[in-house]
């Protein structure tokens, strides 16, 4: 018994003096300097993709950003494009979850830029509503646009980064990656494929000299339940989605967010868990198990029940209390952040990834 607890002390120290040792080494280590660094966001045409375009530009950086909608695109560039903003925004058509297009949008980009060296994988699909009203091709979406989508890019960009030594990966997950909640069953589980890549990649890549951050923000006001999706009832899960996204205390706000990523990406953070509620859910989560469960299986007794398979934009499941004034800063935030689209520039202006596609082989994260 002794020697165990000996054995015990003596690796709890080890551990401590390692712990010690890296807060040291990364505390001298100089301030990353974001000007001039190439930075690609995928889904960056709306919500916090936007914001964390504008805070980057705003910082120096030459960013791309890619997302599907071409309208939504031009909005952005040019809202990015005003008012002084200190660095080069370059955006273009991408499907994140087709790979050919993946290659086809990081070749132009670095055409265009040079090599990125942080990619943020930000692009992502919400959809709400009972599991027995999720069919398995909303667990493929969710798997392709969170999992494939930032693994395919990553493939595209860890040789490089890898050949030069110096990178940084940020995939933004979700506290659903750390821990479940219920009537999002399909975000849920492709969230924790991301989280699991991410650690695992991370691993092995910082020997090489590049870092890859997991980030786990919690309910942001960035607008997105107008465009995330919802099945059974789907008036009444809009509606405790939009009052669960417009409480204060529960919501930061996405800029707030936004700095906390970036700052995790400076830092080459393994792993940021963003605001005070989803850091005190995880840590409930973590030490109470049993107490977590029954919080949450007693709030799934209340949501709405099962009531089949369609489904609908959150714009199109508008009540009147999901569009009272309980529910006002979720419209704004839609609004500020490009939640609607816009009508633009003429199509020509962004260029699209499959505009001049080659077929080539898919590299390998391994190769130099």
């Amino acid at each position: 018994m002794k020697r165990s607890r000996a054995v015990l002390l003596t690796a709890g120290l080890a551990v401590g003096v390692l712990a010690g040792a890296a807060m040291a080494a990364r505390a001298q280590q100089p301030p990353y300097d974001w000007a001039g660094r190439v930075v690609l966001i995928t889904g960056g045409s709306r919500g916090l993709g936007l914001v964390l375009a504008r805070e980057l530009v705003d910082r120096g950086a030459r960013v791309a950003i890619c997302a599907r909608d071409r309208n939504e695109l031009a909005h952005a560039r040019a809202e990015l494009g005003e008012g002084g903003r200190g660095g080069e925004v370059f955006a273009v058509v991408c499907d994140v979850t087709d790979e050919p297009a993946v290659r086809s949008m990081m070749r132009t980009v670095e055409q265009r830029l040079g090599p990125i060296d942080v990619l943020i994988n930000n692009a992502g699909v919400i959809s709400v509503g009972p599991a027995e009203d999720m069919t398995t091709a909303d667990y493929e979406e969710a798997m392709r646009t969170h999992f494939w989508a930032p693994l395919f890019t990553m493939m595209a960009v860890l040789p490089g980064m890898r050949e030069r030594r110096e990178g940084r990966v940020v995939n933004i997950s979700s506290i659903g990656g750390k821990i479940a909640v219920p009537h999002m069953a399909p975000y849920i589980a492709s969230k924790f494929a991301l989280a699991g890549v991410s650690e695992a990649l991370g691993l092995e890549f910082l020997k090489h000299g590049v870092k890859i951050t997991g980030i786990y923000p919690g309910l942001m006001q960035t607008g997105g339940p107008v465009n995330a999706t919802f099945k059974g009832h789907h008036r009444a899960e809009y509606t405790w989605f939009t009052l669960a996204s417009s409480m204060p205390g529960l919501v930061m706000s996405p800029e707030r967010a936004a700095r906390k990523i970036i700052r995790a990406a400076e830092r080459g953070s393994a792993q940021a868990i963003v605001g005070v509620p989803a850091k005190l859910a995880v840590t409930v989560a973590r030490h109470m198990p049993g107490v977590w469960t029954w919080v949450l299986g007693q709030l799934n007794r209340v949501l709405p029940s099962p009531g089949g398979s369609d489904a609908r934009l959150g714009c199109e499941s508008e009540s009147a209390i999901s569009t009272s004034f309980l529910t006002r800063a979720v419209y704004r935030a839609a609004a500020r952040n490009n939640q609607y689209g816009r009508q633009s520039v003429p199509d020509a202006a962004i260029p699209s990834a499959r505009d001049e596609m080659e077929e080539r082989p898919a590299p390998s994260i391994t190769s130099p």
